[in-house]
């Protein structure tokens, strides 16, 4: 019943700019925490940035400065504006869910991802 949709990914050019955008939708009592990760070719899936209801953000070094994570509680949706994007940002960016159930219960989901590549 859950589902998280992703958008705003794509090509871009060094220095450039995306903004990522998630929307979770379903049997949702509340959202926790929403967030958004990172897969690059060879390695680790990584956190890029994270905020909770209440407001507040934990973001990776590499992209403080750079990145900033924003929600809209009403409409159960994250946002992910990339400036001065890099080459080494290039990745699958996943939406990350953390949620209450109807019946109380706390579920994480995840998005299917959506590809970010920044040229040289």
């Amino acid at each position: 019943q859950v589902q998280l949709v992703e958008s705003g990914g794509g090509l871009v050019q060094a220095g450039g700019s995306l903004r990522l955008s998630c929307a979770a939708s379903g049997s949702i009592f509340r959202v926790n925490a929403m967030g958004w990760y990172r897969q690059a070719p060879g390695k680790q899936r990584e956190l890029v940035a994270r905020i909770t209801s209440g407001g507040s953000t934990l973001y990776a070094d590499s992209v403080k400065g750079r990145f900033t994570i924003s929600r809209d509680n009403a409409k159960n949706t994250v946002y992910l504006q990339m400036n001065s994007l890099k080459p080494e940002d290039t990745a699958v960016y996943y939406c990350n869910a953390h949620y209450t159930t109807n019946r109380g219960s706390v579920v994480e989901h995840w998005g299917r991802g959506t590809q970010v590549t920044v040229s040289s």
